[in-house]
């Protein structure tokens, strides 16, 4: 049974551990040679129970491990096979933290054992005390073997290569590596299970910051000596999270992060949505250093198809209300160019930036002479006639995508039928962009179209939106709801009013953009654990699902 982070995070005076010993023949766990096996179940320094037995292996004890543990064929001539013993230490053991000196060793015979009698593999959370030593005591020690560290430390048991007398070493141990660990800031088991992988890590000695941090979903903020931000990220569990930084995270940023990091902020917030939304208006307002995502925002563009006489398509950053269509915010320049020439390659569309009606000194333009867009430099098109084609590249945007996408694909597939491979990759690339920006723009619609929503996810929490933007988060208790408001002024470039969202088929502030694709990815990745109690819109996209134009479409046609 995998454990919550409430079961992780408990105090280490609370946890039940059983220590474990076992004795084999030497040979490996496939032999299946267990001779003897010791456990010790201990709380809070309290020895709750002990149990010790020999194991019959099945075959004779080789004479050096005889030597070595004084186990001989004849001490386990009548004692119990494996299979008959496992059940009882299952029992035993029960879903407490199994811990070991060089754990795996023992679980490995034991685990071997159970699969042949057809049980399944032990699922509890182990601590290994020679990792530990090792990040806590190595400098005071010559080797971290459990017989040297039982000498140096004065343990009151010392191991004798007999399985309880080496389990109960192993509790005496553990205890002065739980004192050693309290240095650390380690209180919970969590703590415990990640200390020995913070083992040298330069900035070790800043786990003090992390002390504070609860056990809750929330948003976390790195911050430097002046008090200004260096990194702003979410976690369902601050304090594990935070923690990881010293130790499974090696990332060069990182470490840069860590030696500047003299203080670790933390906001915690009811639901996983709450701290998705607030980690990106953070983002937004602070612009830390060290995050990458969402801080890009003001560099976002919108793909603008002109309002004129014979409209083209303008990659521009700004919104005016002039009657123009724009697509978007996208994430850069060269994505809207992107969807540009796909959408340029769907339908002929003028490219020339000649002002319409004015005659070129020089003849048609490139595109013109070639025959791929309709352009008032060649004469060849009315302007009824290019309407025609200004009104499909409206309609594919706002209503049917298929417009655009089918003449894409069609003519990637006859590109690779002809073995044009490069150009019909480049082709299903302008697609997959086109797509992919539909795709974006949908989302925020559907969101704004669904106006006022109120959900709650598995009866635990819930939330509101107001045109795809969160306004409260609340958990839900058998004693009622208890609402806990958002402030909305933590992103000062968004607009203030939720009014100023926009409505579907209008373009979405840059500032906001982030926030709704947050809110819109949440929305997908839940969708199975919400239910909608009122809406004043749809919250699902109509139409059919748009193709992603993965990279297999053509390379499989070779």
């Amino acid at each position: 049974m995998q454990r919550s982070f409430d079961d992780l995070g408990t105090p280490l005076h609370e946890v039940t551990f059983c220590v474990l010993d076992i004795e084999t023949t030497g040979g490996t766990a496939a032999d299946g040679g267990i001779t003897e096996i010791g456990a010790v179940k201990v709380r809070g320094g309290e020895v709750l129970g002990t149990l010790q037995t020999f194991v019959n292996p099945g075959y004779p004890i080789p004479r050096q491990i005889t030597l070595l543990t004084g186990i001989t064929d004849s001490m386990v001539a009548t004692a119990p096979s494996a299979s008959a013993v496992l059940p009882h230490l299952l029992e035993f053991c029960g879903d407490a933290v199994i811990v070991g000196h060089n754990v795996r060793y023992d679980l490995g015979y034991l685990n071997a054992a159970l699969e042949r009698d057809g049980r399944p593999r032990f699922s509890n959370r182990t601590v290994d005390t020679l990792p530990l030593a090792r990040r806590l005591v190595r400098d005071e020690v010559p080797n971290c073997k459990l017989g040297t560290l039982a000498t140096r430390f004065r343990l009151d048991h010392r191991p004798t290569h007999r399985a309880l007398d080496d389990a109960l070493a192993t509790v005496d141990l553990l205890h002065l590596l739980l004192e050693r660990a309290a240095s650390f800031g380690v209180c919970g088991l969590d703590d415990l299970v990640a200390l020995p992988k913070m083992s040298g890590h330069p900035q070790a000695s800043k786990l003090r910051l992390t002390d504070h941090l609860p056990r809750s979903p929330g948003v976390y903020v790195f911050r430097d000596r002046r008090g200004d931000a260096l990194y702003v990220g979410k976690a369902t569990n601050l304090r594990s999270r935070v923690r990881s930084y010293f130790s499974t995270d090696d990332r060069r940023k990182i470490g840069q992060m860590l030696r500047e990091a003299e203080r670790i902020d933390h906001t915690v917030c009811p639901t996983p949505l709450e701290a998705a939304v607030l980690e990106v208006r953070l983002i937004h307002r602070l612009e830390p250093r060290f995050n990458k995502q969402a801080k890009t925002w003001r560099r976002y563009v919108y793909l603008k198809l002109t309002h004129e006489a014979f409209p083209r398509l303008s990659v521009v950053r700004v919104v005016r209300p002039d009657g123009a269509l724009y697509l978007g915010p996208l994430p850069s320049t060269r994505t809207a160019k992107r969807v540009a020439e796909a959408i340029e390659t769907a339908v002929p569309i003028r490219r020339c930036t000649e002002a319409p009606g004015k005659r070129s000194r020089s003849g048609p333009c490139a595109p013109a002479q070639l025959g791929v867009s309709h352009c008032p430099c060649a004469s060849d098109v009315t302007r009824e006639q290019y309407g025609a084609v200004v009104e499909r590249i409206r309609r594919g945007l706002l209503h049917d995508p298929e417009l655009l996408l089918a003449p894409l694909e069609a003519r990637m597939h006859a590109l690779a039928s002809a073995e044009r491979f490069e150009e019909a990759a480049d082709v299903r690339d302008r697609a997959a962009a086109l797509a992919s920006a539909i795709r974006r723009q949908q989302r925020f619609d559907t969101l704004r179209r669904a106006g006022r929503v109120v959900l709650h996810v598995d009866g635990r929490s819930g939330a509101e939106l107001q045109n795809g933007r969160l306004v409260r988060a609340w958990r839900i208790d058998p004693s009622g709801t208890s609402p806990v408001p958002l402030p909305l002024d933590l992103d000062p470039a968004a607009p203030e009013s939720l009014d100023e969202v926009g409505e579907a088929g209008t373009p979405v502030h840059k500032a906001l953009a982030d926030e709704l694709l947050c809110v819109a990815a949440w929305l997908d990745r839940e969708q199975h654990r919400i239910t909608v109690i009122s809406a004043d819109g749809p919250l699902v996209t109509t139409g059919a699902p748009l193709p992603t134009f993965e990279p297999t479409s053509v390379t499989s046609m070779r």
